[in-house]
C-alpha cells in the first residue's frame, strides 16, 4: 500500500452510517407534511436573509441564488474559531468562537452581527449562493473551545441551524457531489463590552480564521492508499479510519471488531471528510455506537467516482444503471485487506460492511464477491437493482448474515425495484439470518425541527439517518433488538 498523506482534518479544511424477520416501522404518531414543503420560517430569520431566487436540492442546500445585498466592509480584524456540527442532514456552522485579547465577565445577546457569504466555484455562472445574516441564539463568554466559563477571553456565538437553514451549510451539493465551500464570516460589534479592567471593547470587526473543529470527525485520521486493478490499473482512494484504542483501553480487550461504511454517490471524490460529514457517518465513532462493540476500528472508504461506476458504461448509477458490476470492487477489497493486516488488533472473525445507496450496492457487490469474508452486513436503501441478481447469486448471499434497511417514500431507489424482491427471494431460499427494517417515511426523530407542528419529514432516501442513530430494530427470539446490537454479536 502506497500512503500518500496522512493529515488533520483541521489542515485539509482551513486549507479551503439467527432469525429470519421483517419489521414494518413507522414513526408516525403524528402525519408529517410531505418533505418539499418549507419549514416555517421566523420574521427574524427571513429578515436577515438577503437572497432572492435560492434553488434548494433534496439534500435541503441552496445550489443557486441572486445576492440582493452587499457584505458589510470589515474595518478591523480579529480571529474566530469555526465548529461544525454534524447532524442528519449534514454539516451545519453552529458556533464561531470569537478571540476577544482581554477578561470579559458578561455579553449582551445582541453584542455582534454575524454575516457569511456561501460561495460555491463549481456553479460558473453564479458561485455566490447566498448571503446575509446569520440568526444568533445566544453569546456567552467562553474559553478558547467555546465552553461556558464566568471568566475569560472569548465570545461564542451561537446560531441558527436546521435542515432548510442553508446559510449555515459549509457543504454544497451541486452537480451529483458534495463538497466543502467557501463560507466568509464577517462578525460584527453592535454593543461596547466592559472587562474585568474596566476597559471597553469596541468596534470589533473580526473576518480571519484560525480553525475549524468539527466534533467526532476530528477524531478520525485520513490517509489514501493506491491498489492496482488488472483492467483499469492503479486506482487512488482516500479513506477515513477510526482507531477505538484512543477511548477504550487496549490492555483490557486484545482485539477490536472493524465496521466498515461505504458512502453514497454524493459523497465520492478525493476528500475522506466529506462521507463522514454529509450524511453523518463519523456517528459510528460516537460513544453511543462505540459502546455496542465494546470499542470498534471503523473505516469510512472514499470510492474517486462512484461505487456504482463500472468504468465502461457512462450513466452508472440509480435506474439508469444496466449491470451489477464496479471497477472498485477488487481494488476495495484489497484495501480492507491491507488495513485489517495494518492493525493486528483487529479481530477478524468480526468485520462488518455495510453502506447507503451506492454504498448499499458496494457492499451487496462485496458480499457476492468475497462469501463468508464479513460477519456481518448491513445495506441501506441498496442500489443493486433485484433484475441483475441472479439465482445463483441469491444461493451465495442466503448464508451470509444481513440486515436491509429502507423505507417507502424512496423514490431515487425504490424498495419494490431493490431491496424488497431481493429480500423476498433470499427468505424463499431459506436464508436463516436476514432480516429487513422497511420504513413508512424518513423523519425527524430529535424533536426540534418540525412543519405545521408535525415532525420535519426528510426525503425518503435518506433511512441511513435511523441507522446513524441506532433506530433500526426488529423482533428476534421474541425480544427487540436493535441494528447495533445484532451487528455486534455476529461473528464469522
Amino acid at each position: 500500500m502506497k500512503q500518500f498523506f496522512r493529515k488533520s482534518i483541521a489542515a485539509i479544511l482551513t486549507g479551503a452510517m439467527v432469525a429470519t424477520s421483517m419489521t414494518i416501522t413507522a414513526f408516525a404518531e403524528e402525519t408529517a407534511t410531505p418533505a418539499s414543503e418549507e419549514v416555517p420560517v421566523s420574521e427574524e430569520t427571513a429578515s436577515d436573509v438577503v437572497t432572492t431566487n435560492e434553488e434548494v436540492t433534496n439534500d435541503g442546500v441552496a445550489i443557486d441564488a441572486e445576492t440582493t445585498a452587499e457584505a458589510p466592509v470589515p474595518t478591523e480584524v480579529g480571529t474566530y474559531k469555526k465548529v461544525q456540527e454534524i447532524h442528519d442532514w449534514g454539516a451545519a456552522t453552529s458556533k464561531v468562537v470569537v478571540a476577544l485579547g482581554e477578561s470579559v465577565r458578561n455579553i449582551e445577546k445582541d453584542a455582534f452581527k454575524v454575516y457569511v457569504t456561501r460561495t460555491d466555484e463549481r456553479v460558473e455562472e453564479k458561485p455566490v449562493l447566498e448571503q446575509g445574516y446569520r440568526k444568533v441564539t445566544s453569546i456567552y463568554v467562553s474559553d478558547a473551545d467555546g465552553n461556558k466559563v464566568t471568566t475569560g477571553e472569548y465570545a461564542t456565538i451561537e446560531m441558527e441551524i436546521g435542515p432548510k437553514v442553508t446559510l449555515g451549510s459549509p457543504l454544497n451539493y451541486y452537480d451529483g457531489s458534495n463538497v466543502w465551500i467557501d463560507c466568509d464570516y464577517i462578525i460584527t460589534q453592535q454593543k461596547e463590552i466592559q472587562t474585568v479592567d474596566n476597559k471597553v471593547i469596541s468596534g470589533l470587526e473580526i473576518t480571519e480564521m484560525n480553525d475549524v473543529v468539527i466534533p467526532l470527525v476530528n477524531e478520525f485520521d485520513i490517509a489514501s492508499s493506491t491498489q492496482n486493478d488488472e483492467r483499469f490499473g492503479d486506482i487512488t482512494m482516500s479513506y477515513a479510519s477510526y482507531d477505538p484504542t484512543k477511548r477504550f483501553s487496549s490492555e483490557t480487550k486484545s482485539k477490536f471488531p472493524l465496521i466498515i461504511w461505504l458512502h453514497g454517490g454524493g459523497e465520492g471524490g478525493t476528500d475522506a471528510t466529506i462521507p463522514l460529514s454529509a450524511n453523518k457517518a463519523c456517528n459510528l465513532a460516537s460513544p453511543e455506537i462505540q459502546r455496542y462493540f465494546g470499542g470498534a476500528y471503523v473505516l469510512v472508504p472514499q470510492a474517486p467516482t462512484k461505487w456504482m461506476d463500472d468504468g465502461v458504461n457512462e450513466n452508472t448509477s440509480g435506474n439508469l444503471k444496466t449491470n451489477a458490476d464496479s471497477m472498485y470492487s477488487k481494488v476495495l477489497m484489497d484495501l480492507i485487506k491491507e488495513y485489517v493486516a495494518a492493525n493486528d488488533n483487529i479481530d477478524e472473525s468480526r468485520i462488518y460492511v455495510g453502506g447507503c445507496s451506492n454504498g448499499g450496492f458496494m457492499t451487496m457487490r462485496l458480499l457476492l464477491d468475497n462469501p463468508r469474508y464479513f460477519a456481518a452486513a448491513y445495506s441501506v436503501c441498496e442500489g443493486m437493482k433485484d433484475e441483475f441478481i441472479t439465482d445463483e447469486d441469491i444461493e451465495k448471499l442466503k448464508g451470509e448474515n444481513i440486515w436491509f434497511v429502507t423505507a417507502a417514500t424512496d423514490t431515487t431507489l425504490p424498495a419494490p425495484m431493490y431491496t424488497l424482491p431481493t429480500y423476498d427471494r433470499l427468505i424463499k431460499a431459506g436464508a436463516q439470518n436476514v432480516h429487513l427494517t422497511y420504513f413508512e417515511r424518513v423523519i425527524d426523530t430529535t424533536g426540534k425541527y418540525k412543519t405545521n407542528g408535525n415532525p420535519y419529514e426528510y426525503d425518503g432516501h435518506w433511512t441511513w439517518t435511523y441507522v446513524y442513530n441506532n433506530l433500526v430494530d426488529t423482533l428476534i427470539d421474541g425480544k427487540t433488538v436493535t441494528l447495533m446490537n445484532w451487528m455486534a454479536n455476529q461473528t464469522r
